[in-house]
Formats: structure tokens, C-alpha cells, sequence
């Protein structure tokens, strides 16, 4: 990997201190000197493009330090006015549908022709495996050196609301810093897919040939999530029954629910190794883009999402001031061992931990 600082690869260690534009000196001077930062400098260069300080921005707001909690989002609020406008594309897949791969051949596409593409990750699994989502990012080795990219693993903190908080708003950043087009990807599975459907306005499903075998393995519900469906490795032998493939996903989408109010889910053959089909899924994006504008659904769709997003806040907000309540933790301890021993109902227990002090009858 590139030792280039302004790369599209650039994984911080923490925020350290700037001055006159030169990386330097421990945590307490970056801290000191955070405001101006933040609000001068930082705020300046991220909007001029410099990938080196969106970085810096986005752990700001990974930040779990409360001044630099505070910072973070005094710099998203000022940024705000110029975000969402930018296209927002999830990606998710069948376990070797090869999404790393044509998120490569796909941004590549986008940014020779002049956009600006920024890829982010979901994976609610990385705590557990170690960080794997950088082995998958360090594989896009072509996209990662584009000066018209950024690709940024987003952090689960062991929850899907954390990666919900922190993927929006390092989207956001991306969308100031002048990146027009997001893609988010989908590195676990599970509840990810819903997740991802939740915060962007086209949804792309990848999977291979073979529909029939297939489906049988396939939850409808993630199907009933795509607005698009993409056939990958529509190459070589494999060509001719990629085609049959989509034939056979066209004909099932008839029956399934549309994803999009006025829009048909359609499926497409893509080869990311010859780059054949990938002008067509940028067309069939345009075109989703266009008639969701003109029926209204694209603004309602991102209305609801920022709504959902507060509601699913609040939740999180109240979860946490909740455990930092001190002795919450070994009363819920207590109460779950009361539980197993059979001295609780479940109602009973939750309503003793919202009890006052005076008034609780411990185990």
C-alpha cells in the first residue's frame, strides 16, 4: 500500500495536532488547537477536496473522547448545507459474488469520467474477525490510488446502530468534501442488508448465475430490498447462462414487491473482469434517479431515512445514559441471574430496573 498520507486508503492511527498544514506533536496539542481547526482549517480543506482532512474529520467524529464528540458535530452541522448532493448506492451480495470486485470496476468507471467516488463499508462482523473489511479494501488496489476516490472502512463499535451513526455521517463528510457519488457496501450479512436499504436511494443486489438453485437459499426479504440486481461474472463460459440467469430473475420480479414506488426491479449481466454491463447499471441508476425526482419519491425516501435515523438516535442515546448510570451494570447482572434462577419474569425484571432506589426489592 501507497505510504501516500493523501491517498484514497488512508487509515488514521488518531487525531494528532495540525499546524501550518504539517502533521505533528501528541493528542493534547491536536486538542488545544481543535476549535480552530475544526472550524477554520479543517472545515476548508475537506471542502477543497484534500482527502487527508476528511480522514482526519471522519475520526473526529469516531472520536468516543466527549470534547471531540462535541467538535465533530459542530463541524457536521456547519458542513451540513452542503451535503446530499450526491447519489447513494448500496451494495450488497451472495457470499462469493465478488462485490470488492466490481465496486472496483464500477468506481473505476465513475471516476475516469470525472466523479468523485467515495466507498464506505459495512461490517457489523469486524470486531469479531479482527478487522477483516481492510483486507477486502486493500484488494481495490487501482480504485484506492484514484485521485477521484476515497474508500473508508466504517467501524462497528459491536452494533448495527453504531455502524448506522458512523456510516451516515462519515457519508455526509463525503458529500461535503464533494464526493457525488457514495457507494456503501455490505460486508456481513443478516440485518446489515436492512441497514444499508435504510440510509441510500438505490439498492443493488449481486448474484450469480444459476437463479433456479439459487432462490431456494435466497431470503425473499433481502430480494424485495434491490432496485437493481446484477448477475456478476457474466464472463467467458459462464456468459451464456449469466444471460439465462437474468432472464430467470426478470420473470421472478414480477411476483415480488417493488423496493421503489414506480419503479421495476430489473436484472442486469455484468462482467467486471472483461468491464462489460457496467454502463448499464450506471444508466439503469440514472434512470431510477430521474423518475424517483420527478414522482417525489427520492425526496420522501431521504425524509423518512433522516427521521428513522433520529428515532433509532434517540434509542441509543437513552441505551446508553442508561448503562452509564452507576451500579446499572451489576443490577442488570443480578437481575439476569435472577431470571435464569427462575425468581423473575422478564417483565418483573425490567420493571425493577426502572424502579427508584427506595422502591426496589432486589433478588
Amino acid at each position: 500500500m501507497s505510504d501516500n498520507k493523501d491517498g484514497a486508503l488512508h487509515i488514521m492511527g488518531g487525531i494528532e495536532s495540525v499546524h501550518d498544514g504539517m502533521v505533528s506533536g501528541p493528542r493534547k496539542r491536536f486538542v488545544k488547537k481543535k476549535r480552530l481547526l475544526e472550524k477554520g482549517e479543517l472545515a476548508e480543506r475537506l471542502t477543497s477536496g484534500s482527502r487527508l482532512h476528511l480522514a482526519k474529520a471522519i475520526t473526529l467524529l469516531e472520536s468516543t473522547h466527549a470534547e471531540d464528540k462535541q467538535a465533530g458535530q459542530e463541524l457536521l452541522k456547519e458542513l451540513l448545507p452542503q451535503t446530499g448532493r450526491s447519489i447513494r448506492i448500496g451494495i450488497t451480495g451472495v457470499p462469493g459474488a465478488g462485490k470488492s470486485t466490481f465496486i472496483e470496476a464500477f468506481g473505476l468507471k465513475l471516476a475516469e469520467a470525472g466523479h468523485k467516488v467515495a466507498v464506505l463499508a459495512i461490517d457489523p462482523s469486524s470486531t469479531v474477525t479482527g478487522g477483516s473489511i481492510l483486507g477486502d479494501k486493500t484488494r481495490m488496489e487501482l480504485l484506492a490510488k484514484h485521485p477521484n476516490a476515497f474508500i473508508r472502512p466504517s467501524p462497528s463499535s459491536g452494533t448495527l446502530g453504531g455502524v448506522h451513526k458512523k456510516t451516515r455521517e462519515t457519508m455526509l463528510l463525503c458529500e461535503a468534501a464533494g464526493y457525488d457519488v457514495i457507494l456503501i457496501e455490505t460486508v456481513g450479512v443478516g440485518q446489515s442488508e436492512t441497514v444499508v436499504r435504510g440510509m441510500v436511494d438505490f439498492f443493488l443486489l449481486l448474484v450469480l448465475t444459476g437463479a433456479g438453485d439459487e432462490l431456494q437459499g435466497m431470503k425473499k426479504g433481502i430480494m424485495e430490498l434491490a432496485d437493481g440486481i446484477i448477475v456478476h461474472k457474466a464472463d467467458g463460459e459462464n456468459e451464456r447462462l449469466a444471460k439465462k440467469t437474468v432472464r430467470e430473475y426478470r420473470q421472478i420480479l414480477h411476483f415480488l414487491q417493488p423496493a421503489s414506488p414506480g419503479w421495476t426491479t430489473t436484472a442486469m449481466p455484468v462482467s467486471s473482469l472483461k468491464e462489460t454491463g457496467l454502463d448499464d447499471v450506471w444508466t439503469t441508476i440514472l434512470q431510477f434517479q430521474a423518475e424517483m425526482e420527478k414522482s417525489g419519491v427520492w425526496s420522501r425516501r431521504r425524509q423518512e431515512q433522516t427521521k428513522d435515523w433520529f428515532h433509532a438516535t434517540i434509542q441509543d442515546y437513552l441505551l446508553d445514559r442508561f448503562f452509564a448510570e452507576p451500579g446499572r451494570k451489576e443490577q442488570v447482572l443480578q437481575l439476569e441471574q435472577g431470571l435464569l434462577e427462575g425468581k423473575w419474569t422478564v417483565a418483573g425484571a425490567v420493571e425493577e430496573l426502572f424502579q427508584p432506589k427506595e422502591k426496589r426489592r432486589g433478588d
